[in-house]
């Protein structure tokens, strides 16, 4: 557990589909600079770390331009890492705020460790980013996005708190309000009892999430439920939106051509090169879909399979359990899961449907589709 996702295919960044006709398969190159799983470097917990503070993080272009040659962007050992800083400026000794300890979990974008503040005892969650994985302009710009878009986002009841950013001559390191309260399936799972009604209520805090991102000028691109964590072991609806390695902030009618996100959850458009923020609410009714069937709507044996089922779009209502579940439920999934954009619900408008809604009409029968499936790892 922790802030950090679990799987195969979690928060990887596709920079290609190509449809069957032109070539029989895909090629996907992953730019994350943590997909390099190397151990020669040192634990951050022993290196000096500096700070980003929020004032300097918020302003739109404040940040000094970095534009350091790709050989001085590769980190090697032995090397004077010290030439550029990644945040743009040099910041405090991570060491003097926080005790970094156990690793929590390894991500795509980073190791995620816990960190207790040296003077309140409070613990927190830090991922550490290696520099030396950052190896173009680009990846030095999408980790500061990151930042940016945290503190963009902060106060949000259910998007993870950034408490502050350091970097040391080896790393990258963010250190987020801690989610200990474990993956939203497994306590579903642990509590025995599951209905539409809860589906409902745990679809509205997660359309929620995607309406707030969007009001701010902030499309997510990787929404799905390992992402969503929660914050402690008794509330079931103390969820937090903890990753946004692929968010990016856009302007009203502009238009994304980079292929990203997960093969389950991605967007028709998104795999065609040409999409907006209406591909976030597609994400979060594929969610609704697992939420409800405990399987996704788009599935195959490979990802080129599974990227065919998406722009297909067949949505199956005859398996089971689909014949027990509300016809609101399955409208809902429909209008959210619409292949064209501009007729997709959004994420207000899921937000006013009936069975979303405040008194809304799902209903409180039990389902037990979601605990077999997910018990067995079929969405893993």
């Amino acid at each position: 557990m922790g802030n950090t996702c679990r799987g195969s295919f979690k928060g990887k960044l596709y920079q290609g589909y190509t449809q069957p006709e032109e070539q029989s398969t895909a090629s996907h190159t992953n730019r994350n600079p943590s997909s390099d799983n190397s151990n020669s470097e040192h634990s951050p917990s022993t290196l000096a770390a500096q700070e980003f503070s929020k004032e300097n993080c918020i302003k739109d272009n404040n940040l000094p331009i970095v534009s350091p040659k790709k050989k001085d962007l590769i980190m090697r050992r032995g090397v004077d890492t010290q030439s550029y800083y990644v945040l743009g400026h040099k910041t405090a000794n991570i060491r003097d705020l926080y005790t970094l300890g156990r690793k929590l979990g390894q991500g795509q974008f980073g190791t995620t460790y816990l960190c207790i503040e040296n003077s309140t005892g409070i613990e927190y969650a830090c991922k550490s980013i290696s520099k030396r994985k950052l190896i173009s302009k680009e990846d030095v710009e999408d980790v500061r996005r990151e930042i940016q878009i945290m503190h963009h986002l902060a106060g949000h009841k259910n998007i993870v708190t950034i408490k502050g950013a350091y970097e040391d001559s080896l790393y990258v390191h963010i250190v987020m309000e801690l989610c200990s309260g474990g993956e939203l399936f497994d306590r579903i799972i642990q509590r025995g009892h599951y209905s539409e009604r809860k589906a409902a209520e745990l679809t509205k805090i997660i359309v929620g999430v995607v309406e707030s991102c969007h009001s701010l000028g902030v499309m997510h691109r990787d929404l799905k439920p390992e992402n969503f964590l929660l914050v402690n072991k008794d509330d079931d609806f103390s969820l937090k939106a903890i990753d946004f390695g692929l968010s990016v902030f856009f302007k009203p009618g502009q238009v994304f051509t980079d292929v990203v996100g997960s093969p389950y959850y991605v967007a028709p458009e998104v795999l065609l090169k040409h999409y907006g923020p209406e591909a976030d609410v597609w994400t979060a009714g594929v969610i609704l879909y697992i939420l409800l069937s405990g399987v996704p709507p788009f599935w195959a044996e490979t990802q080129q399979g599974i990227f065919d089922a998406v722009l297909k779009g067949y949505i199956d209502f005859e398996s089971d359990p689909w014949p027990l579940i509300s016809d609101s439920a399955k409208d809902l999934i429909r209008k959210m899961l619409c292949s064209q954009p501009s007729e997709r619900l959004t994420a207000h408008e899921v937000l006013c449907h009936p069975w979303i809604c405040e008194n809304g009409v799902a209903p409180d029968r039990a389902l037990t589709q979601l605990y077999f499936l997910v018990s067995n790892n079929s969405l893993q």
